[in-house]
């Protein structure tokens, strides 16, 4: 590891314990780093550099005092689409947002385990792109090549974390908004069962579809994060079981049945893998059967899934347009998708939320033959900065499909997934690869994902340090 970079998120939480390093010296690194990254690569939204360092010193006052808890003092961001107090929270939108009075639930759980919110990273419009670009703050870009996306919606939070300016991240997916910036990043992107980790002060986030996750280097960052930001306001829609899912990393995860599924869920639109990212994907299969699971193709039954997300997530941009302060500075194609939501916000949402539970149903009868599902996180490796910023909403639909088909069936369904990375094709773009599971099944999951990266040492990567120092004008 370099030592001008982050160290891991247990890394910072075990030397900070030990007394080797106050949290001071961890945050005002990492605000240096964001202030020479922030011309290039463009991670944040919001960098709360006064706040931050007055929140280390008070870390340092408890560390000093034999307080423990496990991210005292440890720098980390959130994506803007969650609340911080005194912050605005303006989710990729322009204009001017007032600051909100208080935390919301995961950011609230993230300093009572000790952890300083250095910033809020930046995310494409309402978080509906698989891009993070737009007039409110420029590109951002990724930290293997700038002149590529690291994919979105949180792509500000997987750039962050990708570029050594934080050690881990809280991003949202909706439709693989952290697997995919995850897999164009090299990173270990966890989406958790929905409701792991409060959308308070939602009740549920776009109609259910939307639950909050981690961004990480490693398997047991990306774990232990998700266990500190996981729970539950008394008001969430949506309330799952505890579970620690940091013990999962190491433990062994037995010989397991995975599906390997190649094929698009279908949609309206065309969709074609990518060979060089099937590549990558194969090989990550070969070295699950290297490492004792029975690995066949299989696909899930998905059938007509996508006439359920679509009015899911158009009502869901729709309820937040009505409360953004500036509706007219919206990109059209923003304002074209809540027209309409507003158009299937009755009849068809209604029967949109009552066919997830044939679905389960139907999907859920390949985990009778098969563990886990592994599948492309997208279909293509991450596209050029630019290439979907000024399209119409017809052209968009059509790219967005085209390069992210895998994801967000399971962002109907609810249920986790973690991307891995899946390695590199052509001049260094990173691709990735999903492990999907049933209901409740993150430490399956996060156990089968740390094997491989004990494996394959991917976590020992980083961009060129050129690229994620470069000072051109994002």
């Amino acid at each position: 590891m370099a030592s001008d970079r982050t160290p891991g998120l247990a890394d910072c939480a075990r030397i900070l314990a030990a007394g080797e390093v106050t949290s001071r010296v961890l945050v005002e690194r990492s605000l240096a780093r964001i202030e020479a990254t922030q011309p290039s690569v463009n991670a944040f939204r919001l960098v709360r550099a006064e706040a931050a360092l007055a929140e280390a010193e008070a870390a340092d006052r408890e560390l000093a005092a034999g307080v423990r808890r496990p991210l005292l003092g440890v720098p980390v961001a959130v994506k803007d689409d969650m609340d911080v107090a005194g912050e605005p929270t303006a989710f990729g939108c322009p204009g001017e947002f007032q600051p909100v009075a208080e935390d919301g639930e995961a950011v609230r759980r993230l300093r009572a385990a000790g952890a300083v919110i250095v910033g809020k990273t930046n995310t494409c419009e309402l978080g509906q792109w698989p891009f993070t670009e737009g007039p409110a703050f420029g590109a951002t870009r990724n930290p293997w090549n700038l002149d590529h996306t690291p994919g979105g919606s949180s792509g500000g939070s997987a750039a962050a974390v990708a570029a050594g300016l934080i050690p881990a991240a809280l991003g949202s997916d909706g439709a693989g908004s952290i697997r995919i910036p995850a897999g164009w990043t090299h990173l270990v992107g966890i989406k958790p069962q929905r409701g792991r980790i409060s959308t308070w002060p939602s009740p549920e986030s776009f109609q259910g579809i939307t639950v909050n996750g981690t961004l990480a280097r490693t398997v047991g960052d990306a774990a232990l994060l998700l266990d500190a930001a996981s729970g539950n306001h008394a008001d969430d829609a949506h309330r799952p079981p505890a579970l620690d899912v940091s013990a999962a990393v190491g433990r062994d995860p037995g010989r397991l049945r995975i599906a390997l599924s190649l094929k698009p869920p279908f949609t309206a639109l065309p969709a074609r893998l990518d060979p060089r990212v099937r590549e990558r994907v194969l090989t990550l299969a070969e070295r699950l059967a290297a490492l004792g699971h029975v690995v066949e193709e299989a696909e899930p039954r998905y059938g007509q899934i996508g006439l359920t997300f679509l009015p899911r997530a158009t009502v869901g941009v729709a309820e937040w347009v009505r409360v953004v302060p500036y509706p007219d500075l919206l990109d059209r194609r923003t304002r074209d998708t809540a027209r309409l939501g507003r158009l299937l916000g009755g009849v068809p949402l209604r029967v949109a939320r009552r066919a997830e539970g044939a679905l389960h149903r139907r999907v859920g009868a390949l985990f009778a033959s098969y563990d886990v599902v592994l599948a492309p996180t997208a279909a293509t490796p991450p596209p050029r900065i630019g290439t979907l910023a000024n399209m119409s909403g017809w052209s968009t639909d059509r790219a967005m499909i085209a390069a992210c088909p895998y994801a967000w069936p399971w962002n109907v369904l609810g249920w986790p997934g973690v991307n891995v990375p899946a390695g590199f094709v052509d001049a260094g773009l990173p691709v990735g690869a999903q492990l999907l599971g049933p209901a409740h099944s993150e430490p399956l999951l996060v156990s089968l994902a740390a094997q491989l990266e004990a494996d394959l040492g991917w976590h020992e990567r980083w961009p060129p340090h050129e690229e994620s120092t470069d000072t051109r004008a994002a």
